[in-house]
């Protein structure tokens, strides 16, 4: 039985350049919840072809005009979740960090645009079971490096892996050159 690692909650996980799953492939994920009960995340590097306006009208206030849904993970495709800078954190649904939260299901959502900075809309989630996360980590199908806010928000995602990796420095960075298909190198 493997050891838990301390929350990761806050953190974002960087796939490594073998990891096998395609729904993971170059992702970024940024762990909104992470305890012995299983962990939740949202990949940030995967936008849309869809605008928030056409898929949920009703959340294009809290995001601005023309924003992407993004493609938050395999798990409830066809549910949303919102990730936000609060004014006032204590009404995040989920606070992820700091000012940084989900907007709760229940949430009147015309009161609390005003409350928001900055908003993203995803259409599912990652999902981990218990210990699910800590051993995919052991096995060293993530890279764990600290979360810089702009990649929350970030307008173009497309170089967001290598970025987050050369970030970190060392072999990471020497991993962030390492081309999708090693073959064609």
């Amino acid at each position: 039985m493997s050891t838990p690692v301390d929350s990761l909650k806050g953190q974002v996980l960087v796939a490594q350049p073998t990891l096998p799953d395609p729904n993971f492939s170059r992702s970024v994920v940024l762990v909104a919840h992470h305890d012995a009960d299983g962990a939740l995340g949202l990949v940030l590097n995967r936008p849309s072809e869809t605008t928030v306006a056409e898929a949920a009208p009703e959340l294009a206030p809290l995001c601005g005009e023309g924003a992407l849904v993004h493609e938050g993970g395999p798990v409830a495709r066809r549910g949303v979740i919102v990730l936000a800078e609060f004014e006032q954190p204590e009404v995040a649904g989920l606070l992820v960090g700091g000012d940084l939260g989900l907007v709760g299901p229940d949430s009147d959502l015309e009161s609390l645009a005003p409350d928001l900075r900055r908003a993203r809309v995803f259409a599912g989630h990652s999902g981990w079971a218990p210990g699910q996360l800590d051993q995919e980590i052991e096995a060293e199908g993530w890279i764990v490096a600290p979360l810089a806010r702009d990649d929350v928000f970030a307008a173009v995602t497309a170089d967001l892996w290598r970025t987050v990796l050369a970030r970190k420095g060392g072999r990471y960075a020497l991993a962030a050159r390492m081309p999708t298909d090693p073959s064609l190198n």
